[in-house]
């Protein structure tokens, strides 16, 4: 049997829950009747063409930590904002910046949703296993707690702690229980009620993929 694609999961949560290997939490998500997410505004739309696997360079890019950088995510369930830390996670918060810039989150998913924990996109391969091509590392601060609207950077079991990519992730659980090992990227300022409108559509308990595509429109930053 062929491997399965390596994922970009929140390790941490299948060592706590399961207590052994695999990329997969014990627990399983119950599924949510679409009508839930078309109540507060998702849209049915078609699932777009993944990009494939990507190669880009690692930005050079530097924020200037005296400005408010603000990232406006607009997806087919609405818009939400995130504030990103520049103080606390300059680099990871610049090469979101800077693959925002490219259009690089255009046209991409939510691929995975799982209820009560975390939504996470940012896959250009589409199944979790994608990247830009590159990966910066950052450790994150100490003492994060990835509470309610946290968002931070996926990476996988082998990387070591502050790796990330492209794939982000939004903690939509009062507490994802999660160690200080996923590299910070900010904290959802605007649009709650659209990351639970995302966190609400029917799933595949199996493969936590919703059902019908959450798609990533645009991503835009503005800083002030």
């Amino acid at each position: 049997m062929p491997a399965r694609p390596l994922r970009l999961l929140l390790s941490a949560l299948v060592v706590v829950l399961a207590g052994c290997g695999g990329d997969k939490p014990a627990s399983k998500p119950t599924p949510t009747p679409a009508s839930a997410a078309q109540q507060v505004g998702c849209k049915a739309v078609a699932a777009p063409k993944p990009k494939g696997p990507q190669q880009l360079a690692r930005p050079a890019l530097k924020l200037d930590r005296g400005k408010r950088y603000v990232a406006t995510v607009k997806t087919s369930c609405g818009t939400f904002a995130i504030t990103l830390d520049v103080r606390r996670a300059p680099k990871t918060a610049a090469s979101f910046v800077a693959l925002a810039r490219k259009g690089f989150f255009d046209g991409l998913t939510f691929h995975r949703i799982v209820p009560g924990f975390v939504i996470q996109g940012g896959d250009p391969v589409g199944d979790g296993s994608g990247g830009p091509g590159y990966s910066v590392r950052e450790a994150p601060p100490a003492r994060l707690a990835y509470t309610r609207g946290v968002v931070a950077m996926a990476k996988t079991g082998a990387e070591p702690a502050g790796t990330s990519g492209s794939q982000f992730f939004v903690v939509t659980g009062e507490d994802a229980g999660l160690p200080p090992d996923y590299a910070l990227l900010g904290r959802i300022s605007a649009g709650a009620d659209v990351v639970d409108a995302i966190a609400s559509v029917q799933t595949d308990p199996a493969t936590e993929a919703p059902v019908s595509p959450v798609v990533i429109d645009s991503v835009t930053v503005r800083a002030s």
